[in-house]
């Protein structure tokens, strides 16, 4: 296995407060890593950082070995960095089909050729029926995105970021807010992500952490506190003393 993207001793100080202290963290190629911690651990902060919405005071961030520490945003997209968000980011007027084919337009350089129909594109109906399909919306796809059920607007979340051809994909808590009854379609669609794609999960739900993760990474008060596989993780009792005897934890 080689590095995909790494931090190395990343450090975010707001004033006198450090919400992220000395992170170095390796996601794999090909790797399906969770992130877990407790309320308040630097989460969001640490996501934040990898995607360019913060500035680390110190450290670096390293993509398939470039350091992209002071890439803006979207110039780490095109590299094949890309996010989902804990409070979905989504276009509510518009339909799936509608919101796919502008996301598949956009990453084909497509979207700047005003003159010409959304999708019409060489391949961009295409790869929209592949990606609606996949991700179980074909049945909902000339709905408008503000009447869809949660879950549904989850999965086209997922599915526009994986329309950017991510090579490292953040899922930020993809089940927050679903509906109990909804949940297992996102987690067997999350489930059934190409191989090829590295993801880093960010998430609180047990039962999605524990399935779907090959190695997980515990962050408590900023920094790394705890990594390893699954069931490394599970058994550690320091992570059950701090974070899995926690249920109640919403946000960090």
């Amino acid at each position: 296995m080689t590095a995909v993207l790494q931090t190395q001793g990343l450090v975010k100080r707001f004033g006198g407060i450090a919400a992220t202290q000395d992170v170095s963290l390796t996601i794999e190629r090909g790797a399906r890593h969770a992130l877990i911690g407790p309320n308040g651990a630097g989460k969001t902060t640490l996501i934040n950082l990898l995607t360019g919405v913060l500035v680390p005071s110190a450290g670096r961030i390293l993509l398939d070995g470039q350091d992209i520490t002071r890439l803006a945003p979207h110039q780490r997209v095109r590299r094949g960095l890309v996010r989902t968000f804990q409070i979905n980011q989504l276009w509510n007027e518009l339909t799936p089909l509608q919101s796919l084919a502008l996301a598949v337009s956009a990453q084909r350089g497509a979207a700047a050729r005003w003159w010409q129909p959304l999708g019409r594109a060489d391949g961009v109906a295409e790869a929209c029926e592949t990606l609606l399909t996949q991700f179980r919306l074909d049945d909902v796809m000339d709905r408008q995105v503000a009447v869809l059920p949660y879950g549904k607007r989850r999965l086209l979340e997922i599915a526009i970021a994986l329309a950017c051809k991510p090579r490292v994909l953040l899922l930020d808590e993809p089940v927050a807010g679903v509906p109990a009854g909804e949940r297992q379609e996102i987690f067997d669609t999350i489930n059934a992500l190409p191989a090829d794609v590295s993801i880093l999960l960010i998430e609180h739900d047990m039962d999605l952490v524990f399935n779907f993760a090959r190695r997980v990474s515990v962050l408590v008060s900023g920094a790394l506190f705890a990594e390893g596989d699954v069931q490394g993780i599970s058994n550690d009792p320091r992570v059950k003393a701090v974070y899995l005897g926690h249920g109640d934890a919403v946000d960090g």
